[in-house]
């Protein structure tokens, strides 16, 4: 059996996230008929099928659901290998640090510092700011050599190391009837609506829910509310104050996020049992630069210096 080509795993993710030829044909800027030979072909080769065709819908096998995902895996790859090559070539590499707002925990200009100050030979940092999911998707396409990231998200491919770890505090409009409380439980706030990041996988999903197996403070789990109403889709903090400041949702943010975030129409308290947020390091499990290993141990070095665990009883 031949191996699959890198054009026949981008026509498959098309027409698998589609899940309609004529709409991935679209996309892909080809006529269906070419489109449904080349998938045809790939399934005899590969002797599985991968689509169950009706005239009424298309539907992934099991075969199907495991190609999508490692055909992803396997394109942004090869995408990444052409952009790191064409990175590496420049008269003036540049080490690549991908971040989104508040991702950092407060932490990335001390690292920069450190880093600045590892070695003269060292490729200058060129910090991106990245919206929600674009930070990880940078270090898979080769658009990053570094990123700091906030949990949970897909490791697969990359090595990381955890820096920070914080508590989550329910982010609540000033005028909420929970706002005087000094302190929540999940349970407290179940009934409530909570937004909805665009783009989130189903366990990232669950982790801004606060339904990702959050233990109540006697230890004893299913305090947090099963399935809680679904509130306006966001795609960044300040969206969500905005929605949280109007009365359409709650939600959870981290400790040094809300820091950063302070309003008066916003009220934040502290949820015991609520699973925390973890600030890490990551980087391609296949790297081997000077640079991202000593961006690793700046930040390694700088996070040693502050609490591991940040405290929401004071606040």
């Amino acid at each position: 059996m031949s191996e699959l080509e890198v054009r026949e795993l981008r026509y498959f993710i098309a027409v698998a996230e589609e899940l309609n030829f004529s709409r991935a044909a679209e996309r892909l800027g080809m006529a269906q008929p070419p489109l449904s030979k080349a998938i045809a072909l790939m399934e005899s080769r590969l002797g599985v099928r991968l689509l169950e065709r009706t005239t009424r819908q298309v539907r992934l096998t099991s075969a199907g659901r495991v190609l999508l995902d490692q055909a992803r895996i396997a394109v942004d790859a090869v995408h990444a290998a052409a952009r790191r090559a064409r990175r590496a070539g420049q008269p003036t590499p540049r080490l690549v640090v991908a971040v989104k707002p508040g991702g950092d925990a407060g932490l990335l200009r001390e690292i920069l510092a450190a880093y600045r100050g590892a070695g003269a030979q060292l490729p200058p940092p060129e910090v991106v700011v990245a919206g929600s999911g674009e930070p990880i998707a940078m270090l898979r396409d080769g658009r990053a050599d570094v990123a700091l990231l906030r949990s949970p998200f897909d490791g697969r491919g990359l090595d990381s190391q955890t820096l920070v770890v914080e508590p989550r505090l329910a982010v609540l409009p000033a005028a909420h009837r929970l706002a005087g409380r000094r302190r929540l439980r999940p349970a407290d706030l179940e009934g409530e609506p909570i937004p909805r990041w665009k783009g989130a996988a189903p366990a990232t999903l669950a982790y801004y829910t606060g339904c990702d197996g959050a233990e109540a403070g006697d230890g004893h789990p299913g305090s947090a509310p099963a399935d809680p109403p679904e509130g306006p889709l966001v795609a960044s903090v300040e969206q969500l104050l905005e929605v949280v400041a109007l009365g359409q949702a709650v939600a959870f943010l981290a400790l040094s996020t809300t820091k950063r975030y302070q309003r008066p129409d916003i009220a934040y308290r502290p949820v015991t049992g609520l699973s925390p947020s973890a600030v890490v390091v990551a980087w391609p499990e296949t790297s081997r630069s000077p640079a991202v290993a000593a961006f690793v141990r700046a930040a390694h070095d700088v996070a040693a210096d502050h609490p591991d665990h940040m405290s929401a009883l004071a606040y």
